[in-house]
């Protein structure tokens, strides 16, 4: 990786959280200066604009927090396993105290970013998925019943959690989170064969 490259990486990876928590229109140029100890043409030789700087960082924690839930699965020998594994992502990550990437940055492009609102739509697709695919792979493995819509669990489950995920940003606590993942657990045990 070259200078320029390991300069803008660190300027991602610096402003990627301040962006979740304070939204793309509340993060202004001298918190990522601030973050980074840049000067301004030391942030704008690496990026075009602040949008830029935004899009980057949502890949960027999108990416991190894709690698630890396909992890999550890729560590289940089962439908169950895989399930369950993802969940417990969910339930203990800590790093959703300032909110879900894709619903943070989602609420505030869905009518004035049509670039992140794209990302976004993305993310979510390929979030529904992962819970798909184990769906599917479960009921192929006959360890789930046919019975069983994956499309419909899948953007059920997305749902549920991203909004169990508000919840704990506003309420400060998890009850809900819990309420929601057992709802999920028990939904998805009935479906056993």
């Amino acid at each position: 990786m070259s200078k320029a490259e390991r300069t803008r990486q660190f300027i991602i990876e610096a402003s990627a959280p301040i962006i979740n928590k304070k939204g793309m229109a509340g993060t202004s140029l001298s918190d990522i200066m601030e973050a980074t100890k840049l000067a301004k043409g030391g942030i704008y030789g690496n990026f075009e604009n602040k949008d830029e700087i935004c899009k980057e960082s949502f890949l960027y924690l999108r990416s991190q927090l894709s690698d630890k839930l396909n992890k999550a699965v890729a560590d289940g020998n089962s439908a169950k396993a895989k399930l369950f594994n993802l969940l417990n992502v969910y339930a203990n990550d800590t790093n959703t105290a300032d909110g879900c990437p894709i619903l943070n940055f989602g609420a505030e492009a869905d009518d004035t970013n049509p670039v992140m609102k794209e990302q976004v739509k993305k993310a979510i697709l390929s979030a529904q998925g992962r819970f798909f695919t184990i769906a599917e792979e479960g009921i192929i493995s006959k360890e789930l019943s046919a019975s069983l819509n994956p499309e419909h669990f899948s953007i059920k489950v997305f749902a549920m959690i991203e909004g169990a995920i508000l919840c704990r940003k506003i309420l400060g606590n998890d009850d809900q989170m819990k309420i929601v993942l057992d709802s999920i657990k028990t939904e998805f045990e009935s479906y056993f064969l």
